[in-house]
């Protein structure tokens, strides 16, 4: 069984990237991916996250005050 997996909208490319070293840097498995078309029509990259690591994801964004457009659940 495939785990749960979640995206991460962010405002801007430089909020996606300074989340994605935040996450590594806390032993945190994520990847950059560009976003979804069933979420917005925007060129730009998500943080693919796995959603066991939710809770210490969102204790990053708001240590760091990451400003972000949505959390929303993936199936790969």
């Amino acid at each position: 069984m495939k785990e749960a997996r979640s995206v991460i909208l962010f405002y801007s490319s430089s909020a996606a990237l300074k989340m994605e070293s935040l996450a590594k840097s806390e032993n945190l498995v994520v990847k950059l991916i560009p976003i979804p078309r069933d979420l917005s029509s925007d060129c730009g990259i998500c943080l693919l996250v796995l959603n066991d690591d939710m809770e210490e994801i969102k204790t990053i964004i708001d240590n760091h005050r990451i400003e972000y457009e949505g959390i929303h659940d993936y199936m790969v």
